[in-house]
């Protein structure tokens, strides 16, 4: 009995150690799991409401599943609001977002002015060499490169080529604007819902601007002079524009001055429209959208020239950018290199098919059999990638860079202006002329106050 006694309280002395030893781990792996909890990053994301980024939002979870550490909030906008949006926050250093869609124009500008974080330290299995030429270049500043290419675009022609059956019309290989006027005014029939033409109509620097000026381009025409003088009121603008105004007018949907790529392409893809001048990325839209009506009834041809075929199709690219005012850059630059990489192209392959991978960043996507056999356009549409020169976008010689755009400050508020008066224009407020003759003294006033001239 003694030594039972003796035996007892060891054991109860282990016992009780092994308990407070639980504990103890109990308690570590409590906090452990608090500070994992407490060290997750949130980003803040602005992007744009069109429908690869919201396929990226829809795939996102997938990043967030493979990093716990890092959880993504969604702020969502139509472009020019975003635009508005994203020029405030980063010229006040605010630092409300972590990643923001910008674009070709937004990314040398705000490189320059220090407001971005170089996009460097990526995975070494990124393959910067891998992003096509022209759309690396369009987002590098000084030998680095300040956002990464979500996908990029051109402009095309497409049309029904059913319709232009019917009434035995042919598409010119490269055809004009003048072309272009006369098939919009044999394919227009309004009592039957099938307008002549479908282009943007509202107002806004890369929503109407962006299309009229490659026909300002294709007319001869420039934003300004080698001095730096707005050319709003010549000739070709006046031309380009007094064309584009009586085509939508005649033979347009009503309602055209509300109409942007989104409004467009619903028009388009329910059969309302005989031909539409826009992004090349629509074009998978088209031919595979689960919404398309005229998959099978769908060709397409360049965008039209005029004088000139320099600039008649422009270069876009949506991209993601790191703001400096960020407090969670590496995890930004992280998510940022994911979305852009092969590994996401090949995700989005998998549960949207081939034919809607985010287009025009990556030469091979390009060289995959697998998109070549799904997008009959692929050549088409990486040709004019490749071949949208933005540091030779005019007839005559420039001082800018940018195609359908000039890549100075200065030129988001001119370009709004020049949009809203040629939208007014549009629905019947003003002329053309007019139109344009306000948007030249806006101009002359803001590049004065911007020091181009005295």
């Amino acid at each position: 009995m003694r030594s039972n006694a003796r035996v007892l309280p060891r054991r109860s002395a282990i016992t009780i150690a092994l308990f407070a030893t639980l504990g103890t781990l109990g308690t570590l792996a409590a906090l452990a799991s608090g500070a994992a909890q407490a060290e997750q990053v949130t980003l803040n994301i602005a992007s744009i409401n069109n429908p690869d980024m919201i396929e990226l939002q829809k795939l996102a979870p997938n990043f967030e599943k493979a990093n716990p550490d890092i959880k993504l909030r969604w702020v969502t906008m139509e472009e020019s609001v975003l635009r508005q949006r994203l020029t405030t926050d980063i010229a006040t250093n605010s630092g409300q977002f972590d990643l923001m869609t910008i674009g070709a124009y937004e990314a040398p500008i705000w490189a320059k002015k220090g407001w971005l974080a170089p996009m460097t330290g990526l995975p070494a299995d990124y393959d910067e060499a891998d992003l096509i030429k022209t759309v690396r270049e369009g987002l590098t500043t000084d030998g680095k490169m300040y956002a990464l290419p979500f996908y990029a675009e051109s402009s095309m022609t497409y049309y029904r080529k059913d319709l232009f059956a019917q009434k035995k019309l042919t598409m010119p290989e490269k055809p004009t604007w003048d072309d272009i006027g006369k098939l919009a005014a044999q394919l227009h029939e309004p009592a039957k819902g099938v307008y002549g033409i479908c282009l943007r109509g509202r107002a806004g620097w890369g929503e109407n601007m962006a299309l009229i000026g490659t026909m300002v381009n294709a007319y001869g025409g420039r934003w300004f002079d080698e001095k730096w003088q707005p050319q709003l009121n010549t000739p070709e603008w006046k031309q380009a524009v007094g064309n584009y105004v009586e085509l939508m007018r005649r033979y347009g949907p009503p309602g055209a001055s509300s109409n942007g790529f989104n409004e467009n392409l619903v028009l388009f893809s329910s059969g309302k429209c005989g031909m539409w001048i826009d992004a090349t990325v629509a074009a998978g839209m088209l031919y595979h959208g689960k919404d398309s009506k005229v998959s099978d009834k769908t060709a397409f041809a360049p965008s039209p020239i005029a004088a000139t075929d320099k600039g008649s199709h422009w270069l876009w690219i949506w991209s993601l950018a790191v703001p400096k005012s960020s407090k969670s850059q590496d995890a930004a630059k992280k998510f940022a290199a994911w979305a852009t990489s092969k590994e996401y192209i090949q995700l989005v392959a998998k549960d949207n098919g081939w034919s809607l991978v985010p287009p025009g960043t990556r030469m091979s996507t390009y060289a995959s059999p697998e998109y070549k056999k799904a997008s009959p356009y692929a050549d088409f549409v990486l040709n004019a990638i490749q071949t949208a020169d933005a540091n030779s976008p005019t007839l005559k010689p420039v001082p800018y860079t940018g195609i359908q755009f000039a890549t100075i400050p200065e030129f988001q508020s001119i370009g709004t202006v020049t949009g809203q008066a040629i939208a007014g224009a549009l629905a019947g407020k003003s002329t053309a002329d007019a139109a344009l003759q306000a948007s030249q003294a806006q101009a002359v006033r803001m590049m004065r106050q911007g020091r181009y001239f005295k």
